[in-house]
């Protein structure tokens, strides 16, 4: 659980998007204390996602529950939202005593009677230097439903558990078949993420199948973020999906392990013309005659997809010799210098879409090696100690399936740009 001060730090773990965004039409990005300002002057109404609170929190008494964990769990098991303590009900700014918010303190009352654990509250202060504001920051909780766990002041061996949630600007308790609702919905969103990467997965297959003119092996990877950008935010325009592939393509070729340009280099001028597709930005050169062919898909909802031709160098005659007297001619040859510098371009574009969209969530990454005319034997080019010329090493192994690999991206690229490599990050 992130505690944090009024530091720019612990402001930028917290979502990016909420209410207050939408109400001002504000960009994307840290909440402000002239944000909830303009808000409550506004008369900005409570919602499911938005609570003002004029109090700090208070410790449970009398065998009460303890109202700070209700609020969290019950806005975790909804859709997230924002907690402000110090606006009154007629929306006056009145602030906290900053002394008395003991932020460890929420903290443990969340860890203890809060279940499962909620990794991704943050807690922070705003202020204009004269008053000062607390505010808690519920991500919707893949892991909902969250149980509140009370004791019973007249039997304190009694434990009892409760199930909240938000219903418009008030909290409920959830009825049995809620709770059930809620654990099918669970284990529903793990199905659909794997099934979402998979349809992503399944669709390059197909353009790849059909636009090679050649045998060839190409690296299929797909990036999908754990809480879908929202619906109401600002799109990604064209001029923005430019930028940003101009920029990928800059960080990726200075990156000092690359050994070779990476795809991104290789598309040329159709990198950053791309045309718009189904919920998308497309740069291809896929129906152009071109020998390294290439794909990059930017999602309206945040996914990133990229496909590119890994068999793209031609062969020398040596080691078509070499492929001959080992009795494998029509192997697919996989270079490794080539898969690292995809890799690379491929989480370089994930991370400057996380920066451009400021997205709050963990990245799925699922990444596979795919032969475009069904299966064939893949035969890995590697070069000793990473210098001198590729080549095959003796009696490798040429497999005909390469298992996908899967990975998470987490979300330390949304703000400053990242000192760590990408290809540590794919590692």
């Amino acid at each position: 659980m992130g505690i944090a001060d009024t530091s720019v730090a612990a402001q930028s773990r917290a979502r990016t998007w909420t209410r207050l965004h939408q109400h001002l039409g504000s960009a994307p990005g840290p909440l402000t204390y002239d944000m909830v300002s303009r808000a409550a002057a506004d008369h900005l109404d409570e919602s499911d996602d938005l609570d003002w609170k004029r109090d700090l929190p208070e410790p449970p008494r009398n065998g009460q529950w303890n109202e700070f964990a209700k609020d969290i769990s019950a806005m975790a098991n909804t859709r997230g939202g924002l907690l402000i303590y110090g606006v009154a009900d007629n929306h006056e700014i009145i602030g906290i005593d900053s002394e008395k918010a003991d932020l460890r303190q929420y903290a443990q009352w969340v860890r203890n009677h809060v279940h499962p654990y909620l990794p991704d509250l943050v807690m922070f202060r705003l202020t204009d230097g004269a008053t000062a504001l607390l505010v808690v920051d519920v991500p919707a909780s893949e892991m909902a439903p969250h149980l509140v766990h009370g004791r019973s002041d007249k039997d304190k061996e009694q434990q009892a558990v409760t199930v909240p949630y938000r219903g418009r600007d008030h909290t409920a308790w959830m009825a049995e078949h809620q709770i059930e609702r809620a654990y099918r919905d669970r284990f529903t969103r793990t199905d659909s993420a794997e099934e979402a990467l998979r349809q992503h997965s399944d669709f390059l297959n197909k353009t790849i199948t059909a636009h090679a003119a050649k045998p060839s092996a190409w690296l299929v990877a797909v990036a999908r973020p754990t809480r879908p950008y929202p619906h109401g935010a600002p799109r990604l325009n064209r001029d923005e999906a430019r930028h940003l592939l101009g920029v990928a393509e800059q960080r990726g070729s200075k990156l000092p392990a690359r050994r070779i340009p990476g795809p991104l280099t290789g598309m040329g001028d159709m990198l950053i013309n791309p045309r718009p597709g189904l919920r998308r930005w497309i740069s291809s050169t896929m129906e152009i005659d071109y020998d390294r062919s290439s794909m990059v898909e930017l999602h309206h909802d945040g996914t990133v997809t990229l496909a590119t031709n890994l068999s793209w160098r031609p062969a020398s005659e040596e080691e078509r010799g070499f492929a001959q007297e080992a009795g494998v001619v029509d192997a697919l040859p996989v270079s490794q210098r080539v898969v690292a510098a995809a890799c690379g371009d491929f989480v370089t574009i994930v991370q400057e879409l996380q920066r451009n969209l400021r997205l709050d969530s963990t990245q799925q990454i699922t990444a596979t090696i795919y032969a475009s005319d069904g299966p064939q034997a893949l035969e890995a080019r590697t070069a000793h100690f990473g210098g001198g010329r590729e080549v095959t090493p003796p009696y490798t192994r040429r497999p005909h399936h390469i298992q996908p690999v899967h990975t998470l991206l987490r979300t330390f690229a949304c703000g400053t740009h990242s000192q760590k490599s990408p290809y540590q990050t794919w590692r």
